[in-house]
């Protein structure tokens, strides 16, 4: 009997290892596994890769994670907001992370392609800007493009509205955001979900995430969303 929902989120991290690639799910608390990234600041994997639209604040769990120096490397679209300080920006001028910044379409598809086994792809975005330095460049069709490669992970952790023991998954509005595609892109994908359903309740028109992609699954029933 095919089961893949493990007891905790700490169970669900289990194994996680030091210089893994993590896509974190997620953006301005839609779609965001916070529970695991809890989980995996408990867990103690440090130089850690991490990918995600944001670098986090203070008091969300990736700015828990950077600044208690278990990330070694960030790759984002998001370094800095309005809202306060981030932690990430004081270990880069110390020299103790490392940061790079991707436009977020370009990062969602280099996410995407690793999911779907393509290797790189070429885009217009960022040609004649910093971020393309020394990014192999081709001209099609009398266009400039730019080489980005594929970004494969070791985990994934996204978030899920609901999700059943064979690891089918849906998503709520905004919850789903990068969260598929994560999905697809990494050697152990790790989902939380709100609800816990019986096997056959989730029709299966509405299955955004198969089950196929995902490997453990933790019930995290933290509340509705408001409307």
């Amino acid at each position: 009997m095919i089961d893949k929902t493990v007891h905790s989120a700490a169970a669900a991290l289990a194994g996680v290892k030091d210089g893994a690639v993590v896509l974190v799910g997620g953006f301005a608390g839609a779609g965001e596994p916070r529970h695991l990234l809890e989980a995996l600041l408990e867990h103690g994997a440090k130089d850690l890769t991490i990918v995600a639209i944001h670098a986090g604040m203070q008091d969300d769990g990736i700015g828990r994670l950077v600044a208690a120096g278990r990330v070694r490397r960030a790759i984002v679209s998001w370094a800095r907001s309005p809202a306060g300080p981030i932690p990430l920006q004081a270990l880069l001028h110390e020299g103790k992370a490392e940061l790079e910044l991707v436009p977020q379409g370009t990062l969602a598809e280099r996410i995407h392609a690793a999911g779907a086994g393509v290797p790189a792809f070429f885009t217009a975005t960022s040609v004649g800007t910093p971020l393309a330095h020394g990014k192999e460049h081709r001209e099609i069709d009398g266009r400039t493009y730019v080489l980005e490669k594929a970004i494969f992970a070791d985990v994934a952790l996204i978030e899920a509205w609901q999700a059943d023991r064979w690891g089918n998954l849906t998503y709520r509005r905004a919850g789903r955001n990068l969260n598929p595609v994560m999905a697809a892109a990494a050697k152990l994908t790790i989902a939380q979900a709100q609800h816990l359903v019986a096997l056959g309740t989730i029709d299966p028109d509405h299955i955004t995430t198969p089950g196929i992609y995902v490997q453990r699954v933790v019930h995290i029933p933290y509340g509705d969303p408001p409307l």
